[in-house]
């Protein structure tokens, strides 16, 4: 213990000094004193394996648009973060080739409501994601239609949700009528492509501003702006026009 401590005391040390001077690159060297994951302390930092993401989540609403307080369960949980560090990349376990990982430290992402395994970092919420869980990722710490992109074979889809009106004028919405989504939309954003097992890129079939018709209950939805959007695979849309 006592070694530990010198050698912890060593390296505070050994960073406040450099903050005195410049390295080539202009910044500081991180210090690692040990860090609490879920309570343990260890030594070092949290690095994601494989392809897997580390992510700081986004703080709850706890406000409404009018000023309304929400408290205890009537925050609303945003699935959205920030990457803090990613791993390698997934290896394909026949030909050795290595995805690479489609988003870097500080970007913003989105993810499933469902997807990620929460991890506390010195009473921080994180969560661990895969790569395949992200449905946008975004810059400059703010959610827009202009800020961000799709990622591996995904699509951005402009779904219009119409409304239509009873006898007495009253407004129902698409989702009121029938449990069934929109599965028709024009495409806003598509992402670069999936990797082949030989770690080629393969081409996208749909370009920015095709309409297309996906496989009903295919797509994640994500709200942009204000506006409603699905995020589809490329393998789940089954004709463009």
């Amino acid at each position: 213990m006592k070694i530990a401590f010198a050698a912890c005391a060593l390296a505070l040390a050994v960073d406040g000094a450099l903050a005195f001077t410049h390295l080539k690159t202009g910044t500081r060297r991180p210090t690692f004193c040990g860090v609490k994951v879920d309570g343990r302390t260890v030594d070092g930092e949290v690095k994601p394996a494989n392809n897997f993401i580390l992510v700081k989540k986004a703080g709850a609403i706890d406000k409404t648009e009018g000023g309304i307080i929400l408290t205890g369960k009537s925050k609303v949980v945003k699935t959205e973060g920030t990457v803090v560090s990613v791993g390698p990349g997934k290896t394909h376990p026949e030909t050795g080739a290595v995805f690479h990982m489609p988003v870097a430290p500080g970007d913003g992402v989105v993810y499933g409501k469902y997807d990620g395994t929460e991890i506390d970092i010195d009473g921080v919420k994180h969560t661990l994601i895969r790569d395949d869980d992200v449905l946008v990722k975004f810059t400059g710490g703010e959610l827009t239609l202009d800020s961000c992109d799709v990622v591996r074979d995904a699509v951005l889809v402009y779904v219009e949700t119409k409304e239509t009106s009873t006898e007495g004028g009253i407004l129902i919405a698409q989702s009121s009528k029938s449990e069934r989504k929109p599965s028709t939309g024009k495409a806003v954003k598509v992402g670069p492509g999936r990797f082949a097992t030989n770690g080629d890129k393969m081409e996208m079939e749909v370009q920015p501003g095709d309409f297309v018709k996906f496989r009903d209950f295919a797509g994640n939805e994500v709200e942009i702006e204000g506006e409603e959007y699905s995020v589809v695979r490329m393998s789940d849309i089954l004709a463009k026009f």
